[in-house]
């Protein structure tokens, strides 16, 4: 069921507790990556528009439920501040007197950021006395933090029952738009994607999408288990070996459910996951691959995805071709992300080195929506119910 949504509320002289996904890469204290700030900003904006007095709140980093300064969420109040154009109140706790004397200090249409949610056990036990002590910070309640859907705490599915009126923020509504519809309606021909280093972590995602999927295109290191079922040389390619039945299982199924599952006809082999190291391109039927390992989809395999990419009316690609971070291997990883953004059909990409991919190519304008979320983006994929969109109040 669609969700309601902060267009649906009445918002104006109302206090708005929003949880976002500020979880941003921290260097010495100083942020390298504020796109997850960036991308909260339409419902903030938009709220503000309307009248409203915001406190934000969300998590940073794995603090364990105790206070660690390293986790503080006070340098993004400062870089929030200055996206907005406008003071930000940093309150020095989540809950408590100092988050109410914060809050009250920022005033009417004021902002006030709460710091590190994780700062307390209670936010991941989803405690209901924290959940009701969140809830008595404002009016509303507005989950925009796609990131921490799939995650059943205190600030995401707890809180919802203690507050008058809940909605998604504009961030977690695109997600669900665009998601959603890869599942429920995709415009066909639709082709998916999928890389990373294990089949492990893409199992539920595949078995998902083989109903609906025309094409599945499998990379990066998965792609070694798949070739161990076929009884190709793997050498010391990452392979599961328990899950080797799984994949020619997966191939029976694509095969009964008519989806082309293509997998890699070259790769790039390696001594080591070195960029100086020796390395060579071979076909993946070879047996020259000895006692190295696959590391990247070669030129051919490259060449062949990106026509079945330009054929697609709807892609979504997730996870690497190969060891994107060494950049001798990282080519097949950057073909796929040009491909994708050079696609006139509707595009989704999500998983972090994806992402990461894209923003490198400077070509993140060309992907139609880019997901926030890699970990709860992949259980949607995979069929599974987000928590913090369940708790959420239906249109």
């Amino acid at each position: 069921m669609p969700k309601r949504s902060i267009y649906d509320l009445n918002v104006k002289g109302k206090r708005l507790f929003v949880r976002v996904d500020f979880n941003v890469p921290l260097d010495a204290g100083q942020i390298s990556d504020d796109t997850r700030i960036r991308s909260a900003l339409p419902t903030l904006q938009y709220a503000l528009e309307q009248g409203a007095s915001l406190v934000i709140a969300s998590h940073l980093g794995r603090p364990k439920g105790e206070r660690n300064r390293e986790f503080s969420l006070r340098p993004i109040s400062i870089r929030l501040s200055e996206l907005l154009g406008q003071p930000v109140t940093f309150a020095t706790d989540c809950v408590g007197p100092d988050a109410l004397q914060a809050i009250e200090h920022s005033g009417q249409n004021g902002v006030t950021l709460l710091e590190n949610l994780r700062f307390h056990k209670e936010e991941e036990a989803n405690d209901p006395v924290f959940s009701a002590s969140l809830a008595s910070l404002a009016d509303c309640y507005v989950n925009d933090a796609f990131g921490s859907a799939h995650r059943a705490h205190a600030s995401t599915t707890g809180i919802v029952p203690h507050v008058t009126d809940a909605a998604t923020g504009l961030l977690l509504a695109r997600e669900l738009k665009y998601l959603g519809a890869l599942l429920d309606n995709p415009t066909r021909p639709f082709t998916a994607i999928l890389g990373g280093s294990k089949v492990s972590g893409k199992l539920e995602v595949i078995k998902n999408l083989l109903p609906r999927v025309d094409t599945l295109l499998v990379g990066g290191a998965m792609s070694y288990t798949f070739f161990k079922a076929r009884g190709l040389s793997t050498g010391r390619s990452l392979v599961e070996p328990d899950l080797v039945n799984a994949t020619r299982e997966i191939e029976k199924e694509a095969k009964i459910q008519r989806v082309n599952l293509i997998l890699p006809c070259d790769h790039l082999v390696t001594t080591a996951l070195q960029a100086d190291a020796s390395h060579e391109n071979l076909d993946v039927e070879a047996t020259g691959i000895g006692d190295r390992l696959g590391v990247d989809i070669g030129p051919k395999t490259q060449q062949a995805y990106a026509n079945i990419i330009k054929e697609s009316a709807t892609v979504v690609w997730n996870g690497p071709m190969g060891i994107f971070e060494i950049s001798p291997f990282s080519s097949g990883t950057l073909a796929v992300a040009m491909a994708v953004a050079a696609s006139n059909g509707t595009t989704v990409v999500g998983g972090g080195d994806s992402v990461s991919a894209v923003g490198q190519m400077g070509i993140a304008h060309q992907i139609t929506h880019i997901s926030t979320g890699g970990g709860a983006s992949l259980e949607f994929l995979g069929g599974r119910t987000l928590p913090g969109v369940e708790a959420l109040p239906n249109s």
